[in-house]
């Protein structure tokens, strides 16, 4: 999972935010995080050693139609 890329989509209206991964040309829903706790439970679920650490990367994780690390309603 090393040159995959995370998204981390808008948040929706009842809170929260899909997250999904790019592996192999299609994209995987990993689920809906409310929280970054959740958001590197997924990622340590999906095979990723230290999510921590890259969440602020940009060429590891979009963040998309919000800021990030801002889980409420849209």
């Amino acid at each position: 999972m090393a040159d995959s890329l995370i998204v981390v989509h808008r948040p929706s209206s009842s809170g929260g935010r899909r997250v999904s991964v790019r592996r192999g040309g299609r994209d995987v829903d990993l689920g809906l995080a409310h929280s970054d706790h959740d958001l590197i439970v997924f990622l340590e679920a999906a095979g990723l050693l230290d999510p921590d650490e890259i969440l602020d990367d940009p060429s590891r994780v979009e963040w998309r139609g919000g800021p990030p690390h801002e889980w409420g309603t849209a």
